[in-house]
């Protein structure tokens, strides 16, 4: 009841004179004062309002005072409001004893003193609110306390049959509350899992991890997602994927933090499973894809071995059965001994990659100047230029000593000049330099051919690949000699690698060597795999 709000009076007497003289003397408390003539039209109105406090004249007609007193005492609702019996004649004992045990709080002895029936009224009339305050208070409360146990009851049914598992800490990140499912999934008790005991329910590779990141997160008060995994006391683990949030309260204060935790084992094991048969898969391209690399080298091979044997064999049979004035007979041996060295070549690629595979290629070390390696090699391979029309143009640095095998690095470089020659087209330019800074040497074969596709560009030095068959038909060549130049480049501490603007644009390939900054004595291991290089020279062929 709000205190606003006016209570009511009750006067009983059997005069209105009397009445208009309780009204006058009490109409500046501001209540609602409510008139009855007799104990009749009071019972009445008790029936239809409560009171702060009643006024009750004794002496009246029919029933008097303190039969309606009686009856007011009768009524369960009207059996606790403040009685004052009025009366203008006998104040004896046993009139007052009367009046109390039927349960007035006091009498006023007519004429009635203004001030002191005001003050008792204010009283009561102050009582009554504060009592139906408290009362109102009293409901508002077991309302609250209703609400509150409706709603623990929701949360206890929605936490209980929740497919995810909650858990609720306090502001330090240290659990309050685990919820039946998360309890299912984590493998602890309720009583295990609070404070910071449910770290010990996490899987031990990811333990540290997980703690570090949660009381990072902890501190931070922003939201947290991750993936781990819990093992249950039967050694079963069990993916999860964690989510949580901070809890605020009604003014925004954080007060805790929820999560979520959710079972993602089946996820985790589809995608294992997926990514098993990727793997499988992509295993079995490869191997396909290596299988028809074979098949195409061996092709490439068949032809590349016949094309010159069929020249010598030919030659030879005409050399045999016919006589041939000097010049063709000069031709013809010529013919034969170019194809001759050619097959050798190919055969020699082909051991080398064979030793490459069975780690048994073997270097030769010793001091060697690189100027002289390229120039010879250039010297080898000019020839080949000039019947093309190809321009060899050479910029080469002095200062370059490195410690290596003399017939390898000629190799290297001999291999990426002759390739560049073979996808120059005629009229072309082939361009070698040689440049050294601080303690690296760079071998650069730029050309002016067919280029190199995006595409291919990662694979260029892959064994027995070319980027398509009609590589091998029109330009020949079994695919090998990049392979063995990447291999070498290697196993002399250095790298090589290829760029190209794309089909028709050309090639540079660029051989990095380690230089020698001192000389040691005795065997200078370079490096490779273990039993890969087999260093092993004279005395006095030391690096």
């Amino acid at each position: 009841m709000k205190n606003q709000e006016k209570v009511n009076i009750l006067m009983v007497d059997d005069h209105p004179e009397n009445l208009l003289a309780l009204e006058a003397i009490l109409d500046s408390l501001g209540e609602n004062l409510v008139k009855a003539n007799s104990g009749e039209e009071a019972l009445k109105c008790l029936l239809r309002q409560d009171f702060a406090v009643i006024l009750l004249d004794v002496q009246m007609p029919g029933m008097d005072g303190f039969e309606t007193a009686t009856l007011i005492r009768l009524r369960e609702r009207s059996r606790q409001t403040p009685i004052i019996f009025l009366t203008a004649f006998s104040t004896s004992d046993s009139f007052v004893f009367k009046g109390y045990s039927l349960g007035a709080v006091d009498y006023l002895l007519k004429p009635i003193d203004p001030e002191i029936l005001k003050s008792k009224v204010v009283v009561f009339v102050d009582l009554f609110k504060k009592t139906e305050e408290i009362k109102r208070q009293a409901t508002q409360l077991a309302a609250i306390n209703s609400e509150l146990r409706e709603s623990e009851e929701r949360f206890r049914c929605l936490s209980a049959s929740s497919p995810i598992g909650i858990f609720l800490t306090d502001i330090e990140g240290r659990c309050t509350y685990t919820n039946p499912r998360c309890q299912a999934i984590c493998g602890f008790t309720l009583e295990q899992s609070l404070g910071n005991g449910w770290l010990e329910s996490v899987y031990w590779e990811d333990r540290e991890r997980v703690k570090v990141d949660w009381f990072a997160y902890t501190h931070q008060s922003n939201e947290y997602s991750d993936e781990f995994r819990f093992q249950t006391p039967q050694a079963i683990i069990h993916w999860v994927r964690v989510r949580s949030s901070p809890m605020l309260s009604d003014r925004g204060n954080p007060v805790g933090h929820v999560v979520s935790v959710e079972d993602i084992t089946d996820r985790k094991q589809a995608e294992e499973e997926r990514n098993k048969l990727l793997r499988e898969q992509i295993k079995r391209q490869e191997a396909e894809q290596a299988n028809r690399l074979k098949d195409e080298f061996l092709a490439a091979l068949s032809h590349e071995l016949r094309t010159p044997l069929n020249s010598i064999l030919g030659w030879a049979r005409l050399l045999r059965t016919r006589n041939f004035d000097e010049d063709t007979t000069a031709r013809a041996l010529e013919t034969i001994e170019r194809n001759a060295k050619l097959q050798a070549q190919l055969i020699e690629d082909i051991l080398d990659v064979s030793r490459i595979i069975r780690g048994k290629l073997r270097l030769n070390i010793c001091t060697v100047n690189l100027t002289a390696i390229i120039k010879g090699a250039i010297d080898a391979m000019s020839p080949q230029a000039e019947s093309k029309g190809i321009q060899l143009e050479t910029e080469l640095d002095t200062v370059n000593t490195v410690c290596g095998d003399p017939n390898r690095l000629q190799q290297i470089v001999w291999n990426l000049i002759s390739n560049a020659i073979k996808f120059t087209p005629e009229g072309g330019k082939v361009s070698v330099q040689l440049e050294c800074a601080g303690d690296r040497a760079k071998i650069k074969v730029i050309d002016t051919g067919i280029g190199i596709d995006p595409d291919f560009l990662p694979y260029v030095f892959d064994r027995f690949r070319q980027a398509d068959g009609q590589t091998t038909r029109s330009y020949g060549g079994l695919g090998l000699g990049l392979a063995i130049v990447h291999h070498l480049v290697e196993l002399h501490g250095g790298y090589v690698g290829a760029e190209s603007g794309g089909e028709g644009q050309g090639a540079t390939f660029t051989v990095t060597l380690p230089l020698q900054t001192s000389r040691e004595g005795g065997t200078q291991r370079l490096r490779g795999e273990p039993n890969i290089v087999e260093t092993f020279h004279e005395t006095s062929l030391q690096c």
